[in-house]
């Protein structure tokens, strides 16, 4: 029996990816002066790898073959950005769009919380039977 359903999956795995980008972001900040570091980003998975992986069954012929699907069940990854340079030092952090990034997650985290919270004071309140 699922008693919470899948709202509270699906904001506990939302708020995961905040919490991810939230670190990435911050490492990207605290690195903006480190000679030749590339900025990392969180990205979700293409849909499209996705269903192909779950749908392509590939016939393994030796035991070191690597498997079509992945080992991680989350919906996003972390990549890193070694395609632009914006400083002389080899480092391609731009520290706007990093404190702009931040800014904007931290209003969608803040809008998880609230929408998790309202999810369990619905949950006391039947809990409670009404009062």
């Amino acid at each position: 029996m699922d008693l919470f359903g899948s709202t509270i999956r699906t904001l506990e795995n939302s708020l995961d990816y905040a919490s991810t980008k939230n670190r990435v972001i911050s490492n990207n900040i605290a690195n903006v002066d480190t000679p030749n570091y590339k900025a990392k980003d969180v990205v979700f998975k293409n849909i499209l790898d996705d269903a192909i992986q779950s749908n392509l069954e590939a016939k393994k012929t030796n035991d070191k073959h690597l498997s079509f699907h992945s080992e991680s069940n989350s919906t996003y990854r972390v990549i890193t950005k070694n395609n632009t340079i914006y400083n002389h030092n080899g480092n391609n952090v731009d520290i706007d769009k990093q404190m702009s990034d931040l800014a904007k997650n931290q209003i969608y985290y803040n809008s998880l919380v609230d929408r998790m919270n309202g999810k369990f004071n619905s949950i006391r309140t039947v809990v409670r039977g009404g009062n």
